[in-house]
């Protein structure tokens, strides 16, 4: 699974102008129906390019935006290995392709910027976490929804030991082995105590690896991080994490021995009281905040707030639109009440720019976006 971060998903926002190509798939992880994947993403495929060819663009154009697309159709691995849902982002200058814990609709759009509004579920403020999976052998990152899992690919991140501190490294280890047959394992090393204590650093040496592979892969992240591994490596990890939202409870026990959906189900209940209270918090910040010029439920504040990176945290109403414009550089909103050639839905615009920042979207039912008797379908908490 590939990991979609929010320094890609600002990269994508700012792109602007030209012919860009949005495509959206739910995916087959299993069975007969994997076939049915790179089929259908050729018929998305198919349909930009005639979505591409109505609005005139040539030729040659429409295959240099689609071609990255195309070489993805003859990757057998590629296909092999999916998640729930597949995102493709393209045009001349940009290519993205994500593999992503999250079931999306079919959906192909050409405008002059990427369409990424399916991805607000994921991203919102109880929308993903993540599992580190470790032990002295293996390690795994997991990206997590509600509803789903999937192993994200580490890239550089070194994932045992070994791959970490190198072969020679094996010697300094505690060793143990059976000298005859039905003994017990005996202790190879003679400082006791020092032994131990060089076996620690080694692990920490190692899991410092980890945590700057991690520092680089979940730059700007903000969701929960959930530890899981046999109970004495866990604190020694902890020593060397500085990823900000590392949670205090965690998964005990052999990751090794627990499949994906597994090592998703516990910590969900960990996870789980974390989004309730942060929302919480959050509504109950904007009552206190309430009529101090830090709050706001109207989008002709919130919008220029949060493009300038303003916005703390953000509810919007599931199920609603609110279709206008807005001019980026003189920081104007035009709302209509029905929608207009070239509108947008600026309520989607504000949660992706707040998302891009670092702040926090809560994606709620209508009446729980807080605002009192006059209810908005939107509502900001500024940083400042």
């Amino acid at each position: 699974m590939d990991l979609l971060n929010r320094e890609q998903l600002r990269a994508l926002m700012e792109e602007r102008g030209g012919h860009r190509v949005s495509l959206y798939l739910p995916t087959q992880r299993t069975g007969a129906e994997t076939r049915q994947n790179p089929i259908r993403f050729k018929n998305l495929v198919r349909q930009a390019e005639e979505r591409l060819t109505r609005q005139g663009v040539r030729g040659v154009e429409t295959r240099e935006i689609l071609e990255p697309a195309q070489r993805l159709l003859d990757d057998e691995s590629f296909w092999r290995y999916q998640s729930d849902g597949l995102a493709v982002f393209t045009s001349r200058e940009t290519f993205g392709c994500y593999r992503l814990p999250f079931r999306f609709s079919e959906l192909v759009v050409v405008t002059d910027r990427f369409h990424i509004k399916p991805l607000l579920p994921l991203l919102s403020g109880d929308g993903q976490f993540y599992v580190l999976a470790l032990s002295k052998n293996h390690v795994r990152l997991l990206q997590g929804t509600r509803h789903s899992v999937g192993e994200v690919d580490l890239g550089n991140v070194p994932t045992s030991l070994t791959a970490a501190l190198g072969a020679e490294e094996r010697e300094k280890q505690l060793q143990f082995h059976t000298v005859a047959r039905g003994a017990a394992a005996i202790f190879h090393g003679h400082g006791g105590a020092a032994d131990n204590s060089t076996h620690k650093k080694d692990l920490l040496r190692y899991f410092n690896q980890v945590d700057k592979g991690l520092q680089e892969l979940l730059r700007g992240e903000t969701a929960p991080l959930v530890l899981a591994g046999v109970e004495y490596l866990l604190p020694i990890y902890r020593e060397a994490n500085t990823y900000p939202r590392l949670l205090d409870e965690w998964v005990v026990g052999n990751p090794d021995a627990l499949a994906a959906q597994e090592l998703h189900e516990q910590a969900w209940t960990i996870v789980q009281p974390h989004f309730t209270r942060a929302q919480e918090q959050a509504a109950a910040q904007y009552r206190e905040l309430a009529g101090t010029g830090r709050t706001s439920s109207q989008l002709e504040r919130i919008l220029p707030a949060a493009q300038h990176g303003r916005v703390d945290s953000l509810f919007v109403a599931l199920g609603v639109q609110t279709w206008g414009k807005f001019d980026a550089l003189s920081g104007g909103v035009d709302i209509h009440e029905e929608r207009q050639p070239g509108d947008q839905d600026l309520l989607d615009l504000a949660a992706m720019q707040t998302l891009a920042s670092a702040g926090s979207v809560y994606a709620v039912d209508p009446d729980q976006v807080p605002g009192g008797e006059r209810r908005s379908p939107v509502a900001a908490v500024f940083r400042y």
